[in-house]
């Protein structure tokens, strides 16, 4: 029996088929994904199953005969409107619990560490916030972190009624294929400068695409057992590099010598502030609240602990970040 991926196409996904690709997973997977991205996993050894993640006959057809289901369709960032989030976010977990109950198979959904909430994680401290870690108020206008938690929480409900499930939840992730963070990111790099905010000695919550993808995989070889369990997926193998560590080793990938310029905290809360304004103003009610959620990110320390995922699925991320920085760069 197979596994079936959503959102295969994507970032995490397309890392998860080059694991099972790796290990010589027999037979190959199947990916649900748009017409767009059938070479992309032919070329990674799955076979493309074409429809939309929303489509309950698309479901039917993806999912027959499947062993798991790896649900990783999401919207992360776009200018659309909170029902559209909702449609791709919320219902499309829905109807992937319904196939997974439907075809007796497990369900490991890609959540995030988002559903714990945004600036108020941070007060935790390092290894704070574990996957019993309370849920704090959300913005009206994080239609990301709102939705994914509906989506959790659906998931959970299914898991109590008797359904394997299980949800991984990483944070801001990075690698090759990623369009969001580490493209912006380099662009920025590429500019000849690498900013050091603060003292530059916290670990930033960042985790590789390849480490995501192998917690996946521990998860699919779990044993079986019906109910509800969580994985905080949140750092690489070490050597962990500090902020200014981290930025360095991208710049050195990119063949620049880091040079580094200090930037006040002071200054990043007020571009922090107008760049949060500026979004309001272009996307209303779509990014409120944003703004210090990032200023938390960039100076706070890590505050995710994976001690279960390790402790009870035996996961080791296979790649430390200097190694996933190249990877990404190359």
């Amino acid at each position: 029996m197979t596994v079936l991926v959503t959102g295969a196409g994507g970032l995490v996904g397309t890392h998860l088929l080059e694991a099972l690709r790796a290990r010589g997973e027999q037979p190959p997977p199947r990916a649900l994904v748009r017409e767009h991205a059938r070479a992309l996993v032919e070329s990674l050894g799955a076979e493309p199953v074409i429809g939309d993640a929303t489509d309950a006959v698309t479901w039917d057809r993806a999912a027959r005969g499947v062993r798991a289901i790896v649900h990783a369709a999401a919207l992360v960032v776009t200018r659309d409107s909170f029902a559209e989030f909702t449609r791709v976010n919320i219902g499309g977990t829905r109807l992937a619990i319904d196939a997974a109950r439907r075809h007796g198979a497990r369900l490991i959904h890609v959540s995030s560490v988002a559903v714990y909430g945004r600036t108020e994680v941070y007060a935790a401290g390092t290894d704070g916030v574990t996957e019993d870690y309370p849920f704090q108020p959300l913005s009206n206008g994080d239609f990301y972190a709102r939705t994914k938690r509906a989506a959790d929480l659906l998931v959970q409900e299914a898991g109590r009624a008797g359904l394997d499930a299980i949800a991984i939840r990483p944070n801001v992730i990075y690698g090759e294929r990623d369009r969001l963070f580490t493209n912006r990111l380099i662009a920025n790099l590429k500019r000849g400068f690498v900013p050091q905010i603060g003292p530059g000695t916290n670990h930033l919550s960042c985790v590789y695409a390849g480490n995501v993808a192998s917690a996946i995989v521990a998860a699919l070889d779990a044993p079986p057992r019906p109910g509800f369990r969580a994985y905080n997926v949140t750092r690489d193998a070490e050597p962990l590099l500090t902020q200014r560590e981290f930025f360095a080793a991208f710049a050195r990938a990119l063949g620049h010598p880091p040079r580094f310029i200090r930037v006040p905290v002071a200054l990043v809360r007020i571009g922090t502030a107008t760049w949060s304004g500026l979004l309001k103003t272009l996307f209303p009610g779509r990014y409120a609240g944003l703004g210090s959620a990032a200023v938390s990110f960039i100076l706070g320390e890590n505050p995710y602990a994976t001690d279960r995922i390790r402790g009870e699925l035996g996961w080791t991320p296979p790649f430390d970040t200097p190694t996933a920085i190249l990877r990404s760069v190359r």
